[in-house]
């Protein structure tokens, strides 16, 4: 593979075009915290939607389907599909308590929802936590993704490939902020789903695919069709299915898909318009985040099962790469490097600009985290607007550069993945029920965190070696027994801590209800006083949530099958879907 000059060509004017949107949109709003955090919390919801996907769609998303559907076939991204679920109640349920709230962060929601010294020491604490080392292994986990892109398709060294993407980032997200990150993830969505697609389609006619039918047929690929494991295989369906559906989706932290909405898709919703802005972006992010974006991958990623079948046959063809970056997630890239030319300039450029995008919203969330929650509230409490923007910018080139160094050690998507949902295992149900019921507090959070993080380290580092003793020690456990296991653990201990440690002041709650006006049986001690608007409806929110992933998954079953042959099929998911969002509607326009 080689690039030509329209290549280079093309990927040039790509990243120029970035930086003069990024220039552009800057221009304005960002002389005050607000502005330059949250886009003067004046975004409307197709434009914050967009932002969210784009945000998702980096260059490690692709590389991560690749991996799962080459080692556990179509069926390995019921993973990631899980946290479907909860992305529909932030949209039903959370969007509008999240906009009510008012904050600038998630992070400062927690002096909102707790008093005192502990709910302080906890917005600090979750500040730099999730500020610096949550954050900053985010963009580790993205950059090792753009060093892989870069080693196959460019032929550059990593160093070469974030020292160029990662100047990019700096120049308009300390420049411009949110509003400029918005307009340019923008411009990187419709690129990149058009690359995706045109190289999906370019890969299917090449002779040695045949078309869908040719690759269906191939005996690589026969065994990896199915969207659903295999039932009759208990080893196979509890991890592939079970686990994600029943624990995963709510037991984990993971960046986009927090339990309660939180991370940038709070972020964008703290910036919206309005509350129905908010609810309509993150409605559009989930639609098209599961089901419009997934499937040109899978099909380049079953592909890759006939052109490089084996690791031996990656490395073979691409001897630049450093021996420890061999996966299966480099088949993706892999494959887009068989792209003509022309086609591939364009490809290769939309995976550095989903980088950039991705890159950019995580070292302004992080910055927002680290001069508003704590620099901005605990160091320099008297700083003015100009000071706190003056700080963001600091503290978006010190996040951006850490990760990138980072991720010079991780090895491949699905290691970087695993370790994600272990850090944040058992901690999602809290940051769920913490809206539900009052007797949540910020001692409870706090006793999560240090469980999490203490079971995190002991099964990444300590389990293993204990197991692998001469006498072992302990039994020897696969990623998702130690999901589970510190899923339970965790969720025990925080639980039991809710009972232990004393409720917050009544005061402190009372102010709460009267701002948020959340609902259900875990506030019904507390009445709304002195607000206007319509009280939360919880089960229409959970209802309406329900029929969402109804919808969601039918889009996303139905296109498969069609892309499958299976036309009955289609028509059955697409009616499943089309009754789900009628449900939605009838409940929407219910008082």
């Amino acid at each position: 593979m080689q690039l030509t000059t329209l290549d280079w060509a093309i990927i040039a004017i790509v990243l120029l075009i970035v930086l003069g949107i990024g220039w552009w949109s800057g221009r304005q709003g960002k002389d005050n915290a607000d502005d330059y955090f949250l886009g003067g919390r004046s975004m409307p919801w197709w434009l914050l939607g967009t932002s969210m996907v784009a945000t998702t769609f980096s260059a490690d998303t692709p590389n991560l389907v690749t991996d799962l559907v080459r080692q556990q076939g179509v069926s390995g991204n019921w993973a990631w599909w899980a946290f479907l679920l909860t992305g529909m109640l932030t949209v039903f349920v959370y969007a509008r308590l999240w906009r009510r709230s008012g904050v600038l962060t998630d992070i400062a929601f927690y002096e909102l929802r707790y008093g005192g010294k502990a709910g302080a020491f906890l917005r600090g604490f979750r500040a730099v936590y999730l500020g610096l080392v949550f954050n900053v292994l985010v963009m580790a986990t993205v950059s090792l993704a753009a060093i892989k892109l870069g080693s196959i398709l460019l032929g550059w060294p990593g160093w070469l490939t974030l020292a160029v993407t990662c100047s990019v980032t700096l120049f308009f997200s300390a420049y411009g902020g949110l509003r400029a990150i918005l307009w340019t993830d923008l411009f990187q969505f419709i690129l990149a789903m058009g690359g995706a697609i045109a190289a999906c389609l370019w890969v299917l006619a090449m002779p040695e695919i045949g078309g869908m039918e040719g690759l269906m047929a191939h005996p690589n690929v026969a065994g990896k069709l199915a969207m659903w494991p295999d039932f009759n295989n208990p080893e196979v369906w509890v991890p592939v299915l079970l686990v994600p559906l029943a624990v995963q989706w709510w037991a984990s932290y993971y960046p986009g898909a927090e339990p309660g909405g939180g991370g940038y898709i709070a972020q964008r919703m703290f910036s919206a318009r309005s509350e129905d802005d908010a609810v309509g972006a993150t409605l559009l992010f989930n639609a098209a985040h599961y089901a419009l974006r997934p499937w040109p991958w899978i099909i380049v990623a079953l592909a890759s099962l006939i052109i490089f079948p084996d690791l031996d046959s990656i490395a073979s063809a691409f001897p630049a790469l450093a021996a420890d970056k061999v996966g299966h997630d480099v088949a993706y890239p892999a494959m887009l490097s068989l792209l003509p030319a022309g086609l591939l300039g364009w490809v290769a450029a939309s995976l550095l600009a989903a980088f950039i995008s991705t890159m950019s919203t995580q070292v302004n969330l992080g910055a927002s985290y680290l001069v508003h929650d704590l620099w901005g509230r605990f160091i320099r409490p008297e700083a003015t607007e100009a000071q706190k923007v003056a700080a963001g910018r600091w503290a978006t080139v010190i996040s951006l550069l850490t990760g990138a160094l980072l991720s010079l050690s991780l090895t491949s998507a699905v290691q970087a993945f695993n370790l994600l949902l272990l850090l944040g295992a058992g901690t999602g149900g809290l940051f769920i029920l913490r809206w539900f019921w009052w007797r949540i507090s910020a001692a409870t959070e706090i006793a999560a965190m240090v469980l999490s993080l203490v079971v995190a380290i002991y099964f990444t580092w300590v389990h293993d070696a204990l197991a692998a003793e001469p006498v072992a020690l302990v039994p020897a456990l696969l990623s998702w027994q130690k999901l589970v296991l510190g899923a339970c653990i965790t969720t025990l201990g925080w639980v039991a801590s809710a009972f232990i440690f004393p409720a917050e002041k009544e005061e402190v709650l009372q102010a709460f209800v009267d701002r948020v006006r959340p609902g259900g049986p875990g506030w019904r001690r507390f009445k709304v006083t002195g607000a206007a608007g319509e009280d939360w409806n919880v089960p229409r929110a959970l209802l309406q949530a329900f029929l969402g992933c109804i919808a969601v998954y039918g889009l996303l079953l139905g296109f498969g099958s069609v892309l499958y042959g299976e036309g009955a099929a289609g028509m059955a998911f697409g009616a499943l879907t089309g009754i789900s969002i009628t449900g939605i509607l009838r409940l929407q326009r219910k008082p």
